[in-house]
């Protein structure tokens, strides 16, 4: 079935231009520039529109590259309650991701490859979008990561600090061998547990048994950041290892990390959409809403991360770390509430809006944010065929309602949420970009509010090495 997008504004690889793409089964078989003359093949596009079986009218709308998300906690298997494969999928489409990679602190834990391989088996038959699995690293399953196909598994997730489950690996010997022997990007949260430890005993002193809420990036410090860090650098540096850090939230790592890539150390870097939309003064008014690990930290830190996002900063990749929970489990204090919040279904529009309102982005566009969010996540992975608009490549895209200056921001609402949890941070928030339609695959996941029979699937990596997209 030939499917041709018409007359979009099409953003791909530095460029916006006004263009039309061919949609054959699950890939892009022909991109029409419209934006000269000279690159226009106006007889093929006038054979398109003749042969194609039906011609969707894109006039207005961005069509950019689905997003594809690398840090989300899906909660399946275990933790259903708070969402599943399923459900949180369906958010993710809703929100213009077309793949996903899932976090290992799950219960049980995925820290075995059969554990891999159920929840491969599970989203084959329930996910909405794309998808691939982290395998988890402990103090001893060392043997079970050294021996996992990394073309079926995105790499290794590595805890300094402590998560669900037993995940936290602190063995000194355990490191040293991981990093030097690891076949597979290694991606770590980066907080040093001593320091999280001294951090809490002193503030339940202070406070007397019980810290609030709002004193969370107190419980959890920046120099817990910091520390896990430079330790984790340093273990890339000795051993040549590819480290990914997750979900940054201070500009000191940012130092750390920009001289490490100074250096020619093989480090990336991630943040996350709260850590750019909010800083602690934020707890005031939404409390334990925007209470997560690591903790959103200083007005100064949030500048510095949206300066880092522009071209040449040190951000690599922008993700979610989706981590949903039930609006019950986000009750209590700094220790009691529940931290992770549900992102996957509104981080693009988010993101397209920060450009129009953050001085920090003006010389930013459209083009940044699918670099940051679908260029370079597939190539941190090596995925196979994803990521970009090419010939050849997976239609994996995400259309956009149209928007000019007169355009009205639509409130972000509660009963948006397609997910299990049912509530967003972003609630009350003016958001103009809309998603229209993701296609994954080829085939429309999400359209105007209705959702198709899930059909993502999954994705391949070239063990662990990085790569431009051009497999």
């Amino acid at each position: 079935m030939l499917t041709l997008l018409h007359n979009a504004e099409i953003v791909n690889e530095g460029r916006r231009f006004k263009g039309s793409i061919v949609i054959d089964g699950q890939f892009i078989s022909r991109i029409f520039d419209e934006s000269t003359p000279e690159a226009g093949d106006v007889s093929g596009l006038e054979a398109a529109l003749t042969s194609a079986d039906r011609v969707i009218d894109c006039e207005g709308s961005l069509l950019m590259p689905g997003v594809i998300d690398t840090h989300v906690h899906f909660r399946d298997p275990g933790l259903t309650e708070k969402g599943d494969i399923e459900t949180e999928s369906r958010a993710a489409v809703a929100g213009g991701v077309t793949s996903y990679i899932d976090m290992p602190n799950t219960r049980p834990a995925t820290v075995t490859r059969e554990a891999v391989d159920n929840k491969i088996k599970r989203a084959s038959e329930v996910s909405a979008a794309n998808f691939g699995f982290f395998i988890g690293a402990t103090n001893d399953n060392l043997p079970e990561l050294l021996d996992t196909d990394y073309t079926r598994v995105a790499g290794i997730k590595l805890f300094l600090g402590s998560s669900t489950g037993n995940m936290l690996v602190d063995d000194p010997d355990t490191l040293a061998t991981l990093f030097s022997k690891a076949p597979a990007l290694i991606a770590v949260h980066a907080e040093d547990e001593a320091i999280i430890r001294a951090s809490r005993e002193k503030l339940l002193e202070e406070c007397g048994g019980s810290i609030p809420v709002e004193r969370h990036p107190d419980v959890r410090p920046r120099s817990a950041c910091v520390e896990a860090t430079r330790r984790a650098i340093d273990l890339a540096r000795r051993s040549g290892a590819h480290l990914h850090i997750c979900h940054i939230s201070t500009a000191d790592e940012l130092q750390l990390i920009k001289e490490a890539k100074a250096e020619g150390v093989k480090v990336t870097a991630e943040t996350c959409p709260q850590y750019l939309l909010f800083d602690r003064n934020d707890f005031d008014r939404l409390g334990a809403r925007i209470k997560c690990n690591p903790a959103i930290k200083d007005s100064s830190d949030r500048i510095a991360l949206l300066r880092e996002l522009l071209p040449g900063g040190v951000i690599d990749t922008i993700a979610t770390d989706h981590a949903p929970h039930l609006l019950s489990q986000k009750e209590g204090d700094a220790l009691t509430a529940a931290s992770g919040m549900p992102m996957v279904q509104f981080s693009l529009r988010a993101m397209l809006e920060l450009l129009d309102t953050e001085s920090e982005l003006q010389t930013a566009g459209p083009e940044r944010i699918a670099e940051l969010m679908a260029h370079n996540p597939a190539r941190l992975l090596g995925l196979d065929r994803r990521g970009f608009i090419r010939e050849g490549y997976y239609a994996d895209l995400v259309l956009l309602e149209p928007s000019s200056p007169a355009s009205i921001p639509s409130k972000v609402t509660d009963a948006e949420v397609a997910g299990r949890c049912g509530w967003t941070p972003l609630a009350g928030m003016s958001l103009t970009p809309k998603v229209r339609t993701t296609f994954v695959n080829g085939t429309e996941a999400y359209d105007r509010g209705t959702f198709a029979t899930p059909h993502g699937s999954p994705l391949r990596f070239t063990s662990g090495t990085a790569s431009d997209g051009k497999e």
